[in-house]
């Protein structure tokens, strides 16, 4: 580990900028999530999900989520393994061994809680900033499953450790008599996906009757086995998405689209 870098256990003094993934002081919807996620964190602290926080010099740098996988509202599918759904760096504490360093902390916990290996899902995409796959392979992550350009990378400490596999998302949709049906896929560990559900419930409101919202919580295990889906919204069928969190106008277009076609 480079000098002047510590990895801790996540802190009171660390929640706001975890929970906010290091966005302090930009929103009050951020601010909200932040508490919800924070909340979820602490709640699930027993089944061993955990985040690690990286200083540099005594300043935040960086965080790291981890969790056995058979809680991770992120997938993917296996047993008796951690997983790491969410790895991030300050821009301007790249390139000072804290990634490394967190990486590091996390197999150190797969081990303490007796866990059989740690896996990751990441992006192979040229100039891809978030989990990028060379980055893990670079250090000694291995490759044990792909769908396009997602990689499935871990590490295994044990001979007999089962290789996970991708979540393989399933949907069928299910119309109401009348109204439009939005279904909600969502989790409260991914701060984007806990600000996009709360936008779709504020905008299915303005509808009244018109509207039916089903949530899905990928959180509850049996659901997230069923779909396969952490994230995602549907109208009347028809995915919508932006690559970033959902607009409250965008959303309301699109029902206000399948009010239309009824």
């Amino acid at each position: 580990m480079h000098a002047g870098i510590e990895v801790r256990g996540l802190t009171a003094d660390d929640e706001y900028f975890v929970g906010t993934c290091s966005h302090r002081n930009e929103s009050e919807e951020i601010d909200a999530s932040s508490h919800r996620r924070v909340a979820w964190l602490k709640a699930n602290h027993a089944e061993g999900v955990r985040a690690k926080v990286a200083l540099r010099d005594g300043r935040h740098a960086g965080f790291l989520f981890c969790m056995p996988i058979e809680v991770s509202p992120w997938g993917p599918r296996g047993e008796n393994l951690l997983v790491v759904p969410c790895l991030f760096v300050l821009p301007h504490s790249t390139d000072h061994g804290i990634g490394g360093a967190l990486l590091e902390a996390a197999e150190q916990e797969a081990r303490d809680q007796g866990l059989a290996g740690i896996v990751l899902q990441a992006v192979h995409l040229e100039g891809w900033w978030f989990m990028p796959a060379a980055y893990f392979e670079a250090r000694g992550w291995e490759e044990v499953d792909r769908r396009g350009a997602t990689r499935l990378l871990w590490k295994r400490f044990a001979e007999q450790a089962a290789p996970p596999r991708l979540l393989e998302p399933t949907y069928t949709f299910h119309p109401a008599a009348g109204r439009v049906v939005v279904d909600l896929f969502w989790n409260r560990f991914c701060l984007t996906s806990d600000m996009e559900a709360q936008r779709v419930r504020d905008v299915v409101a303005e509808f009244g009757e018109q509207v039916q919202l089903n949530e899905h919580q990928a959180e509850q295990a049996e659901t997230l086995g069923l779909c396969g889906i952490p994230r995602a919204i549907y109208v009347d069928g028809q995915e919508i998405s932006w690559g970033y969190e959902a607009p409250r106008d965008g959303i309301r277009d699109a029902i206000r689209r399948a009010l239309s076609e009824h």
